[in-house]
């Protein structure tokens, strides 16, 4: 019946710590399977339950979790820990824990035997009989008193025997524990942890362990926590919902993903809140500047002092090595020659190093590692690095980024710049623009080269900083490097140049970034080509309220460089931004010449990214006028290119994001909320995509109802501070909230958006970009009786896309001329005109904007065709309901009880047993937002009995006792 169950590998599961700064951890993270082990096994005795694991994996946190357990909180519990005591006490451990069996004791008579017991538990004397004689044998005695312990187990009822830290434990208590061990008793489970690498001899009791007989028994092995695991608790450590993917990940790799070690590193950061946000460069720069906390310090320290004098060189070694390595590099940089093998054995045994694979040794975690070399004095470091240097310089291929990191430790500054200038080439060659910029931004701080070398680096990490998605960071830097007189006039061009890309995409920094890149062209004015490149990105319109003569002045002056340049790389990259601000204008064709011209077959980095930022741009530039097909097609290609070079981290991310969009614009809407939700957080330093993801996160929350999701979202776009936004993605979110504010009964609010919303459009003179605003505001006007207002608004509009090549806006004007119609009472002509626009929309196709068309026009007929309005009806519901749109499927079917028609439905008349219904779904998520009764009602056209019923099922089947506890679980 023995088991041996392992714990998680380290990517799988995770243990969780015990305390952290100001409150511990409420959940147990990543440990169910071994819980339920351990619950099953002691509550059936005869059992024995071996917990392994190393230092810090949470094996105590884990007793006490099962000790809470129902189920084993009803047995008596006796539980003491070993100490790692100078001079051990013999049986200590198991005379502690027994002091605690005094209650069960006065209602039996313990055996005869137990009486041995009296002068070591004292406590226990008025329950036990009197001492028998001694034996005067002293293998006898120690027999008679293993029997008694035994016996005054078996008269104590149901027991949980715990004994925790076995590696500490003295040998008589092994010797006692193994006695019990070997035939445990009817009555008894029998709990052990232990640390296997402090073990002598490595087994936890003298020697090997063989399951009983006729007795419940398992070996857990704790393994540690995994990269999501390790987001999960830091998150809950510092009361946090989530932390950013980067930080996860270099947290998991300093730590090895040990919850003792993620508990100390937390409590030591400044802002540990903050902190859990940052993106993994950023991270790691904040990991990396902590110091090791103590207790590991000092755990290392007695681990070294048990080792000899080779074995420690060797661990010194791999410590300055920082990678783990072969036999032979950690040799030759510790210089033990032909004994490094046997020292080596020696730092593994210990388990200060480990195998990491592939004849490769190194530490645990990164704490560890500096733990060891905290201990080198500076010449010994110097000493170390050298010889690094030198075996590494050996290698093949070279492994640059070493080579730069150890010349710059051992203070070879020449070779330092050498290596490491090399290193960022490399890194920005094959995309690992991290890496690129972390390497050039030390070379420019902490070196000394000359002018022309300060000309060079500022240069390519001002370039390698731009295609990154560290900006904040980086635009700090850039300022730095502008400070420097040592630049060039050209030189400094270049950086402004690159710094006005960067605070391109940070929050309230647009007009910043405008300035320096003006700036840019000034210091580029010799290098046409260059200066070129700030007069493209001048020329897209999308940016700020900047008006539109203004963009298209720097278009045209781009536009000359272009037409006289005969380098193909130059024109594609000058047309990347160029030809998708005309796309995004609804210039016609005409206006999109030198296509021809573009760069072809891209080969290096710099040329893939020219093409892939083109590409992406005319997605996106595509997906916002309406043609969606084409836009798929410049995606499909980016995406593709981007897959093949494995970089360019940046334009990545724009592509995802102008997926994301296109998948919005397009109803492809299945799981696009969840699988984005925390994206926002995690590219909270790239202003565009934060406001991308939140429009269309706040536009589906709209069409679900779930108002302070939208609300949150939709002010996120920059509805309230267009100047520091994005005119596109701000009238789709002021057309959203309009649509929103209708809804919840507040017109004065939908009027106050629009006229915000018009009054962008007018500043920038973009109409294109109104067609989702226009309609909106045709209805909200005539709703509200501002008949003027909504003519004038429909004739600008009319008058400004008459010759654009937008297919947009032909179904939107479609929609402005319904909403007039019914503005005026004139039913029949609005319903032909929403019809038209409808049939518009699911040609480009925009299904959720067809379904919104064709409500309407069903609306319109109520009156005149009641069932073809009520079949209308039934089936818009279904398009709703096939995109996720929940409340606006819900109105429709609220309507259609009034009339008195049963509404089809695509759920179904099945029973649903323990699974949420789809309404009970739709509940859930709006409960998890705190929604009362009295709003959830409202927005699901539902009776608060109806709602109270659905609540009650939906806390039932999860169960759960309150809404409370459900708005505190953990959602993915």
């Amino acid at each position: 019946m023995a088991t041996a169950v392992s714990g998680p590998h380290e990517d799988d599961r995770a243990p969780l710590s015990e305390t952290y700064i100001h409150t511990s951890s409420r959940t147990l993270i990543g440990r169910d399977a071994e819980l339920h082990t351990m619950t099953e096994l002691v509550t059936a005795p005869p059992a024995v339950l071996l917990l392994e694991g190393e230092a810090g994996v949470g094996k105590s946190r884990l007793v006490r979790e099962l000790l809470a357990q129902p189920a084993v909180a009803v047995r008596r519990v006796l539980a003491s820990s070993c100490r790692p005591l100078r001079e051990p006490f013999p049986y200590g451990p198991v005379l502690e824990a027994l002091r605690a069996v005094g209650p069960a004791l006065k209602s039996v008579e313990p055996s005869p035997v137990t009486g041995v017991l009296c002068p070591l538990l004292p406590e226990l004397a008025p329950y036990l009989p009197e001492r028998p004689g001694d034996l005067g044998d002293p293998a006898a005695e120690r027999h008679r008193l293993f029997r008694a312990v035994r016996a005054l187990l078996a008269a104590a009822g149901p027991v949980l025997l715990v004994v925790e830290d076995l590696h500490w434990a003295d040998e008589g208590s092994r010797d006692l524990l193994r006695f019990l061990v070997d035939a445990p008793l009817p009555n008894l489970s029998i709990l052990l942890t232990y640390r296997r690498e402090d073990l002598d001899g490595r087994v936890p009791l003298g020697s090997a362990y063989r399951p009983p007989e006729n007795a419940g028994s398992a070996v857990i092995r704790l393994g540690t926590l995994g990269r999501e695991q390790v987001g999960t608790l830091a998150a809950e450590l510092v009361g946090q919902e989530s932390v950013s993917a980067g930080f996860a990940d270099k947290l998991h790799e300093r730590t090895g993903g040990i919850p003792f070690v993620i508990e100390e590193t937390l409590r030591a950061l400044q802002d540990p809140a903050g902190a859990v946000r940052a993106d993994g460069v950023t991270a790691r720069r904040l990991l990396a500047d902590l110091e090791v906390p103590v207790l590991l310090r000092e755990a290392m320290a007695e681990r070294l002092a048990a080792l000899p004098e080779p074995a420690v060189r060797v661990v010194r070694a791999a410590a300055v090595l920082n990678v783990a390595a072969g036999t032979c590099l950690l040799g030759t940089v510790a210089g033990v020659g032909s004994s490094v093998n046997d020292a080596l054995e020696h730092a593994l045994r210990s388990s200060v190093l480990r195998e990491t694979g592939d004849r490769r040794y190194g530490f645990r975690h990164a704490l560890a590692r500096q733990a060891v070399y905290d201990t080198l004095s500076g010449p010994q470091r110097e000493e170390l690095h050298a010889r690094a240097v030198h075996a590494l310089s050996r290698a093949e291929p070279v492994p640059l980024v070493q080579l730069a990191e150890h010349s710059r430790a051992a203070g070879r500054v020449a070779d330092w710049l050498h290596y490491g200038e090399q290193a960022a080439d490399h890194a920005t060659e094959v995309g690992d623009t991290a890496t690129a910029t972390e390497l050039l931004r030390a070379l420019l701080r902490e070196s000394a080269p000359g002018s022309d070398d300060v000309d060079r680096l500022a240069i390519k990490f001002s370039v390698a900083a731009v295609g990154g998605t560290t900006h904040h960071d980086a635009s700090t830097e850039l300022d730095h490097v502008l400070a420097d007189r040592r630049l060039s006039e050209v030189a400094r061009g270049e950086v402004r140049l690159c710094l006005g890309l960067l605070l391109l995409r940070q929050e309230r920094a647009l007009e910043a970034g405008r300035a320096q890149i003006e700036l840019a062209i000034t210091d580029l004015r010799d290098r046409p080509a260059r200066a070129a490149v700030g007069m493209a990105v001048l020329a897209q319109a999308h940016v700020g309220t900047t008006p539109i003569a203004e963009s298209r002045r720097w278009m045209r002056r781009a536009e000359d460089v272009i037409a006289r340049s005969g380098n193909a790389e130059v024109v594609t990259e000058l047309l990347g931004n160029v030809l998708p601000a005309r796309v995004h204008l609804g210039d016609p064709p005409r206006a999109r010449r030198h296509l021809d011209r573009l760069l072809r077959d891209p080969r290096s980095m710099t040329e893939q990214w020219h093409v892939v930022k083109l590409h992406g741009n005319l997605a996106d530039a595509f997906g916002s006028i309406g043609h969606h097909t084409r836009a798929r097609e410049y995606l499909a290609s980016a995406l593709r290119t981007v897959g093949e070079s494995g970089g360019l981290p940046y334009l990545a991310t724009a592509l995802q994001c102008t997926e994301v969009r296109l998948d919005w614009l397009t109803g492809h809407w299945d799981g696009l909320a969840e699988r984005i939700r925390g994206l926002p957080a995690d590219y909270a330093d790239l202003h565009p995509v934060v406001v991308e993801l939140s429009l269309v996160l706040g536009s589906i929350a709209v069409a679900q109802g779930d108002w302070t999701e939208a609300e949150t979202r939709l002010r996120a776009v920059g509805v309230e501070a267009p100047d520091e936004s994005f005119a596109p993605a701000v009238t789709a979110a002021t057309a959203a909230r309009a649509r929103m504010h209708l809804a919840r009964g507040e017109p004065e609010r939908a009027v106050a958006d629009i006229d915000n919303g018009l009054a962008v459009t007018r500043s920038k003179g973009v109409w294109v970009w109104a067609a989702g605003l226009v309609p909106v505001a045709v209805d909200v006007y005539g709703r509200c009786g501002r008949m003027a207002d909504a003519a004038e608004v429909l004739d600008e509009f009319t008058a400004a896309v008459r010759d654009r090549d937008a297919p947009v806006v032909g179904p939107a004007d479609s929609a402005c001329r319904a909403a007039m119609h019914a503005s005026r009472g004139e039913l029949d002509r609005a319903a032909a005109w929403w019809d038209r626009a409808a049939a518009g929309y699911r040609a480009l196709p925009q299904f959720y904007d067809a379904a919104l068309a064709a409500e309407c026009a069903a609306g319109c007929r109520i009156g005149r065709d009641p069932g073809k309005a009520e079949s209308a009806l039934g089936a818009v519901a279904e398009s709703f309901d096939r995109l996720g749109a929940t409340r606006d499927a819900a109105r429709c079917r609220h309507l259609l009880r009034r009339l008195g028609t049963r509404s089809p439905s695509n759920r179904g008349r099945r029973g649903y047993g323990n699974e949420l219904s789809p309404r009970e779904q739709e509940v859930t998520r709006l409960l998890e937002r705190g929604c009362t009764n009295r709003e959830i009602a409202e927005v699901l056209f539902l009776s608060r009995r109806t709602v109270e019923n659905h609540t009650a099922k939906v806390l039932r089947k999860l169960g759960m006792r309150s809404r409370s506890e459900l708005v505190a679980r953990p959602r993915d």
